[in-house]
């Protein structure tokens, strides 16, 4: 690779658009998975409904099972008088019809009689003398009559079967992230058991002389690693497989050898720290020496995150990340998370975002992206974005970061109070 290429610096959608056109990865595994475990993980194929949802028609609050047409010009001043026949048992089909002039007590959730169209919320009604309605079995018997003191249109209050979900329809798509709702819905469903993608392994490997692990006292002029176990849970949190392969000294040799062994049993590799825009980068060396067609992009425009490389090796995007904390999130939030649900066969899900107004000036460079930490707060109705200031060494400012203010390329500055995109992160 020559210095001239070194320092052709992209833009972030121009390196996205160069690796996309060279990398295609190939169809994800699948494998049977109990519903209880399926949280986070990626459906491997179209969920089809079994059953209608729900299968009888449900009252959505407490009250009064009715005919509509029997309810039709009660009002206040004149109310429509309905004799209580009975009440509906939970998690039993009702025992009776409801006929003309007749009322049955009806819980949130409890099947709809035959012959009722419409629940009457209890706060719309008056007992006449008898007593109210029991918990317990014939408890509604002693009530003679209930006053209704609106109309109530048919379907009103009324949960009709399929409505939340037809037989044969497809709830859920391949590609989908499970999320909590979703799985609620499966199991609402009897489904317990889905075809999900195998998750992507992705390698993580941290370099410096001067970075220890976690768990040693760093003696002067080390530091512990950071970046390894934040992209380890950056990983996870992706619903991918985080195999974190170690520190590697400064040094191309030993670079290199740990580069190919991470790479033989993983779908992506990351590599944290030495990507620094300049002749003598090892990770770039590096990834050019494991395998073609190798570094694709060297530096983008972007900041933090300028020295970003974005290679492939025989198939296997390898990203070798700047060292800074704060700056090795940004990349994996710019990059490495839409490269990791490519390999998930993910369905695109558009990164969740607020429009938020900037609570302090900005300065900006025309010609790149800048992606500012700020925390968002609420002030006199309106959503606000704080800048959260710092050096990109400086981790906590990430930390406090609720996500990232995105100044485009274009801008080159914004006002106090000038409304800006905020990619918010994931919670």
């Amino acid at each position: 690779m020559t210095a001239q290429q070194f320092l052709h610096i992209r833009s972030v959608d121009d390196a996205r658009a160069r690796f996309g056109a060279v990398w295609a990865p190939g169809a994800p595994r699948t494998e049977v998975v109990a519903l209880a475990h399926a949280g986070g993980r990626v459906l491997g194929r179209d969920v089809l409904s079994p059953e209608d949802l729900p299968p009888h028609p449900r009252s959505v609050v407490d009250g009064y099972a009715v005919r509509a047409t029997d309810t039709f010009g009660a009002s206040e001043g004149l109310p429509a008088y309905l004799a209580v026949v009975g009440e509906v048992p939970m998690g039993r089909l009702p025992g009776r019809a409801v006929g003309p002039g007749e009322a049955v007590w009806i819980p949130t959730g409890g099947v709809l009689p035959p012959g009722a169209d419409a629940v009457v919320m209890v706060e719309h009604t008056e007992l006449l003398p008898g007593g109210p309605p029991a918990a317990g079995a014939g408890g509604a018997s002693a009530v003679e009559g209930i006053e209704i003191r609106r109309p109530a249109a048919p379907g009103e209050n009324v949960i009709r079967p399929g409505e939340d979900i037809r037989r044969g329809h497809a709830v859920l798509r391949a590609g989908t992230f499970l999320r909590p709702q979703h799985v609620g819905l499966l199991a609402g469903l009897g489904i317990t058991r889905v075809d999900a993608t195998v998750p992507p392994r992705v390698a993580i490997l941290s370099t410096g002389d001067e970075v220890v692990s976690p768990e040693r006292n760093p003696e002067a002029g080390q530091v512990r690693d950071i970046n390894g176990p934040a992209l380890c849970a950056a990983v996870e949190a992706e619903g991918a497989q985080a195999v974190f392969c170690g520190i590697v000294p400064d040094r191309f040799e030993a670079l290199l050898e740990a580069t190919r062994a991470a790479r033989e049993n993983a779908d992506l590799v990351l590599i944290s720290g030495g990507s620094s825009v300049g002749l003598r980068d090892e990770v770039s060396r590096a990834i050019d020496a494991v395998g073609p067609p190798g570094v694709l992009v060297h530096g983008v425009a972007m900041k933090p995150g300028k020295p970003v490389v974005l290679g492939l090796c025989g198939g296997t995007p390898i990203v070798g990340l700047p060292g800074h904390p704060t700056t090795v999130l940004v990349v994996f939030h710019v990059f490495v998370r839409e490269i990791i649900g490519r390999l998930q066969a993910r369905a695109g899900e558009p990164t969740p975002v607020v429009q938020a107004r900037l609570a302090r000036r900005v300065a900006s460079a025309a010609g790149r992206t800048d992606y500012l930490r700020v925390r968002l707060e609420h002030r006199d109705g309106a959503l606000w974005a704080v800048p959260i200031l710092g050096k990109s060494g400086l981790i906590s400012t990430m930390a406090e970061a609720d996500g990232l203010a995105v100044v485009p390329e274009a801008v080159e500055g914004i006002e106090m109070g000038d409304v800006v995109t905020v990619e918010v992160f994931a919670r």
